[in-house]
């Protein structure tokens, strides 16, 4: 990377590798920490990583430290143009729909941490720097 990295994106992937102390993601977090880049998820990302093994002490210590970013009902029909735009099929895009939608308003450069670097390339169109985590 040439540029600085102004904000960092976490999709479900890469909130829950960061949750469960995976060493690649956190040693990413660190380094971008230290560039002091934001750190952002969406709302709906909240939802998506929790389940009933989650770590939700550390979880909610992890939020503590980020952005949150809502999801409005402008947001939810800007989701819903991309979707469409992009034209993947079935309902499991939505959420990422709503990662993507909230990436690309994001003060830029952006990078996402996705182990869905495909499906957010169709929704990013190229303009958000995808890191598979």
């Amino acid at each position: 990377m040439t540029k600085r990295i102004e904000t960092v994106v976490l999709d479900c992937a890469g909130l829950s590798a960061w949750i469960v102390q995976d060493r690649q993601v956190a040693a990413m977090i660190q380094i971008f920490s230290e560039l002091e880049s934001d750190l952002v998820i969406s709302a709906t990302t909240i939802i998506e990583v929790s389940h009933a093994g989650v770590n939700i002490p550390r979880l909610n210590w992890l939020l503590s430290r980020i952005k949150v970013e809502p999801v409005t009902k402008e947001t939810a029909k800007a989701s819903a143009r991309l979707l469409k735009e992009a034209n993947p099929h079935g309902r499991r895009y939505a959420i990422d729909a709503t990662v993507a939608e909230m990436a690309l308003r994001q003060p830029g450069p952006v990078a996402m941490l996705t182990s869905d670097v495909d499906d957010m390339s169709k929704l990013c169109g190229g303009q958000v720097y995808l890191i598979a985590t």
